[in-house]
């Protein structure tokens, strides 16, 4: 009952809970399959990651330093339909953001704190993903320019600061302001436009997904970086 929906297309679903953002599995009894998150499973399971799909939409600050085969869209065979995503101007010199639905949006302008990925459990649960590649800047440094009372926000209770921030229509994760802090905290998955800035370090290794090898040479951290 916690479960609701965005159609992110006529024909895709995106499912997520409610509370948290956290995408949910997408069944599709059409196919007779149930997409899960891999990032959610709590058990170890003993698929191993078989493909990179849609590297021709892939973020100019991932890099891909595995051996695995780069599809530019569905690997041969699959007859799902392509659907181009929305294309979204911003202004020169900035650096912008938005949510799947386009309901929120942001821009950032200087330079960032950091930038790292993050293996922690409570990144994957929040991002149903391995890991999640973070941009922190200083919390002056955001404009919110359209969405922001769109925005809703859950704290993990144990948290110190532990705080996901995400669209209600269709849970995209966006920007979380800490202001005890002075930062804000930018999911690199929201940006439109190339930030400049680069991963520097993988954090929280210690809890890294088994599933999940790490191939490219940054520097490792079991936890926060001394």
């Amino acid at each position: 009952d916690d479960v609701v929906a965005y159609a992110s297309t006529p024909h895709s679903h995106r499912p997520f809970c409610r509370h948290c953002g956290s995408v949910t599995p997408n069944l599709m009894p059409q196919a007779g399959i149930a997409a899960c998150p891999a990032g959610n499973l709590v058990d170890e399971f003993t698929v191993d990651a078989q493909a990179h799909i849609f590297t021709g939409s892939k973020a100019e600050w991932e890099t891909l330093a595995d051996s695995l085969p780069r599809l530019d869209e569905y690997p041969p065979g699959g007859d799902a339909l392509v659907i181009p995503g929305p294309v979204r101007q911003g202004k020169p010199g900035h650096v912008t953001g938005s949510c799947l639905c386009g309901d929120v949006s942001y821009e950032v302008t200087g330079d960032p704190v950091r930038m790292s990925i993050c293996h922690c459990s409570r990144c994957q649960r929040a991002r149903s993903a391995g890991s999640a590649t973070n941009v922190v800047y200083k919390d002056s440094q955001i404009q919110w320019l359209s969405g922001a009372d769109r925005i809703r926000e859950y704290k993990v209770p144990d948290a110190k600061f532990f705080t996901v921030a995400f669209c209600e229509r269709c849970g995209s994760e966006v920007p979380r302001i800490s202001a005890e802090r002075g930062i804000v905290v930018v999911p690199a998955g929201s940006l439109d436009s190339d930030p400049g800035a680069r991963p520097q370090a993988h954090i929280f290794v210690g809890s890294r997904a088994p599933w999940l090898p790490i191939s490219d040479s940054l520097p490792q951290f079991p936890e926060y970086p001394a």
